[in-house]
């Protein structure tokens, strides 16, 4: 990968060198995280690329520029503009109710009260639509939020849970047996909706989700290290994945070496895919580009731009919208809209940044943003999960907007 002078992008060097300072001093070097890779690129040109730690301290890898890693939700805005290329060809609208394409989910529900199997329920008022899965608008939930009784019945059927032979056919029928959580299109709530999405994209190209995904984005793309598994001739470059116990210690949570991402049946287009730093940022360069890479054009322009709007109703922030208190950003000056999170409102998110950057996360606290405004483009990997462990974003935009000087 080319890197160029920062100057030349019009970035001060020696504020980018404090990013890699601060990583290794304060994350790295105190064990909080095995380590770390970050790329700056503006006006379309890499401008910092550092590394800082270990993909795998079992082996003692030292963080390699190549390395793969886990990027769980970052696999959303991937689905969210894999389906949006159908609908440019006319497949579908955005306000098509999803029984169109699920027929099972015809009569679905909301929950009134009562556990699983006994629920009280009410008809919809309004069936859920595309948009509605794509905005985390449906009413569905995750089961690790465990907040209501409804995600307690996620957890009991085991939906979206991989396991041998689990596909994602598996899980559109279980979620036909269970209420959602409110009135599709009434709130934002963190859910499963994007793992529908990609259900959607097979039902509507009729081809496997995986299959969709390399002929259509990641081969055009050149994005020749992101799948929903591991190959054998890649786990070298493989990171371990960490959490912290309750001493603060790091302690190994998937091994590289011996992971469930070499045998896959479900593909999670919410958090199922892996990736590295360089493919990453061929997709976000694409976005702001408006939907072009190379010759390679997957999306209009327009579509970009109508994707990475503030679609909340009436222009609300997700404080104001959203249910829960988990999701990949924090809620306050944050609008979402057709898989992505924008920045609607930098003082009240109280971080650096621009108004209409868009961005979002992983589990295992991956993060990107692109910001149009200033032709910016970050992506952040390391592995450590949960996500919400140390606030990476805000820091590393407290490092990267000094570092703008023209």
């Amino acid at each position: 990968m080319n890197i160029v002078d920062p100057v030349k992008v019009g970035m001060c060097p020696k504020q980018l060198q404090r990013i890699g300072s601060h990583l290794r001093n304060a994350y790295v070097d105190k064990g909080k995280i095995a380590g770390s890779l970050t790329l700056i690129a503006r006006r379309g040109e890499v401008c910092y690329l550092e590394a800082e730690g270990s993909m795998d301290l079992e082996r003692d890898k030292p963080m390699s520029a190549d390395a793969i890693f886990r990027i769980y939700s970052m696999s959303k805005p991937v689905t969210s503009v894999a389906l949006m290329m159908l609908y440019e060809q006319g497949k579908f609208s955005l306000s098509d109710p999803v029984h169109r394409y699920i027929p099972q989910w015809r009569n679905l529900a909301v929950y009134k009260t009562g556990t699983y199997p006994l629920m009280a329920t009410e008809p919809c008022r309004k069936p859920m639509t595309i948009r509605d899965l794509l905005m985390h608008t449906s009413g569905l939930t995750y089961s690790f939020l465990r907040a209501t009784n409804v995600d307690r019945a996620y957890r009991e059927l085991e939906v979206q849970h991989p396991r041998a032979g689990y596909t994602l056919q598996n899980m559109v029928d279980e979620l036909a047996q269970l209420p959602l959580e409110f009135e599709p299109g009434s709130a934002w709530n963190y859910s499963v909706a994007t793992d529908v999405l990609g259900y959607l994209v097979e039902v509507i190209s009729g081809q496997s989700y995986p299959d969709y995904l390399q002929e259509h984005v990641f081969g055009p793309l050149g994005m020749v290290d992101t799948s929903f598994s591991i190959a054998p001739d890649k786990v070298d470059r493989f990171s371990s994945c960490y959490e912290r116990d309750f001493n603060k210690q790091l302690v190994l949570q998937d091994d590289a070496g011996d992971s469930s991402y070499q045998d896959v049946s479900f593909y999670s287009g919410g958090g199922g895919l892996l990736s590295t730093v360089s493919d990453y940022y061929r997709f976000c360069q694409m976005l702001l580009n408006g939907g072009e890479l190379d010759g390679q054009r997957l999306l209009g322009p327009r579509t970009v731009e109508f994707m990475t709007r503030n679609h909340l109703p009436g222009g609300q922030d997700m404080s104001a919208f959203a249910r829960g208190s988990f999701s990949e950003t924090s809620y306050e000056g944050v609008g979402f809209g057709l898989g992505f999170a924008q920045k609607v409102d930098p003082v009240s998110n109280g971080s650096l940044g621009s108004v209409g950057e868009y961005f979002w996360g992983g589990m295992a606290s991956t993060l990107f943003w692109v910001d149009p405004a200033e032709e910016l483009v970050m992506v952040f990997m390391t592995q450590l999960v949960p996500s919400g462990t140390f606030n990476f974003r805000g820091q590393l935009q407290s490092l990267i907007y000094p570092a703008l000087v023209d």
